[in-house]
């Protein structure tokens, strides 16, 4: 086994490895020291030790990070599935109705690229209850295929929480650069459709009460801009935690007299969602 060899080509693919294991010098000591203290046939399994200590991952583990994005996906393309071409889709305009499907056809695309990256570990698509009742059908959203204006509010937050559903994952699939970065363009993708949508109900003025805060292409601290919305409660679960303002231990309420307010600083900064946050948003709408 030519470690040299081994190290270098990993190099290729990751840059950064020796960071990993601290340095260059210290990653090549403790492969000599390796080689000099085990059996020759132990050296494979000891170094595959030796990696998934630096990276922290297994295949497994990222095909779990995969799955889980993969639910999401299931969900979001379901739903859009089902209010293209229902009652309340055919009330908006013809540059809504493009939009939802262009969105539709997004979410199908996600899904089938998931599938076809996780082959027979793909799990397999959930029985969805869009009315939020855990399979009862009589949930706070009951109607919402009548309804255009609940449905782009369950399309901006279906959206609003795979945005920071990406964001939480990502650093669990660092061991895989191409998963990795498939995962960061799904992302920026998921983040264009819920800035769109935001503008798609903000056309909708008639639909929210102007005692309401004015609704934004972006999230001002935990505002979610549905409180107009049946079951806005569960809504409110996509956006607890944004009114975050201090990044990396700053406080950046007034930092350089552009952040001058918290709902200012919490806009210029997006935070992330743990699985368990995200599986409790989604649970309502799973049988």
């Amino acid at each position: 086994m030519n470690l040299q060899n081994i190290i270098t080509e990993i190099e290729k693919v990751d840059p950064e490895v020796y960071e990993r294991f601290d340095t260059r010098r210290k990653a090549m000591k403790s492969f000599a020291n390796l080689t000099g203290k085990i059996a020759l046939a132990a050296v494979p399994l000891a170094v595959a030790s030796m990696f998934n200590k630096a990276y922290g991952q297994t295949p497994a583990d990222v095909n779990a990070v995969l799955n889980f994005a993969l639910t999401l996906e299931y969900l979001e393309a379901e739903f859009y599935n089902n209010i293209v071409g229902s009652a309340g889709y055919a009330t908006a305009t013809p540059a809504a109705q493009a939009a939802l499907t262009k969105i539709k056809d997004d979410e199908n695309k996600h899904v089938a690229f998931l599938k076809t990256v996780l082959g027979a570990a793909a799990v397999a698509k959930p029985t969805f209850d869009f009315t939020a009742g855990n399979g009862s059908g009589t949930g706070p959203f009951l109607g919402y295929l009548a309804n255009y204006a609940v449905q782009l509010a369950m399309a901006q937050t279906f959206e609003d929480t795979g945005v920071r559903a990406y964001k939480g994952q990502a650093p669990n699939l660092q061991s895989n650069r191409v998963a990795l970065t498939a995962a960061l363009n799904i992302h920026s993708v998921e983040a264009r459709h819920a800035s769109h949508i935001r503008q798609m109900r903000r056309a909708l003025d008639a639909a929210i009460p102007a005692a309401q805060k004015p609704l934004k292409p972006w999230i001002t601290l935990n505002y979610s801009g549905i409180d107009y919305a049946p079951g806005n409660a569960a809504i409110q679960l996509s956006y607890n935690g944004e009114e975050v303002t201090t990044q990396a231990g700053v406080n950046i309420v007034g930092l350089g007299g552009a952040f001058n307010t918290a709902g200012a600083a919490s806009e210029g900064f997006d935070e992330p969602l743990t699985s368990a946050q995200v599986l409790t948003i989604v649970d309502p709408f799973i049988v």
